[in-house]
């Protein structure tokens, strides 16, 4: 059976951020973390080796694939920030086009820098994801 990779660990958010190189990228670590920890209201943990995740829902897939992952969260990676919204909602691209210099994957928003994005538009893609995500699986904390 397949096992999930990201799950939630009890590893210190901050002995986590502590370790990243970059002073600069561990800098913007802490404000991301004031930032998602004040919009969510939820507890920062850590999932995986290297993803700052808040909140949890529990997702099950037609194939019958299920597993839980954080609302919302980032990784301060060596080369861009990480950011993690929900995807599938189209308020989330309208979102983007007003939140600063960015590049994005499927799930990923990718960012240099803080100073680079919208703060005010970053708590509102944090809110909107969590929206969204609890509407899409209502079982889900």
């Amino acid at each position: 059976m397949y096992e999930l990779k990201t799950k939630e660990t009890d590893h210190s958010v901050i002995e986590f951020i502590e370790s990243v190189d970059h002073p600069k990228k561990r800098e913007d670590a802490y404000k991301l973390l004031d930032i998602f920890t004040e919009t969510t209201g939820y507890e920062a943990k850590m999932w995986g080796p290297s993803i700052i995740g808040f909140g949890s829902y529990h997702y099950k897939y037609a194939s019958g694939h299920e597993g839980d992952a954080p609302l919302v969260g980032f990784s301060p990676r060596k080369a861009k920030i990480s950011l993690y919204f929900a995807t599938g909602d189209t308020k989330r691209e309208e979102l983007l086009e007003k939140f600063g210099k960015h590049t994005s994957g499927k799930a990923c928003v990718y960012i240099n820098k803080v100073a680079d994005i919208d703060e005010d538009v970053l708590k509102e893609l944090i809110a909107q994801s969590i929206q969204f995500l609890r509407e899409t699986y209502p079982d889900g904390e």
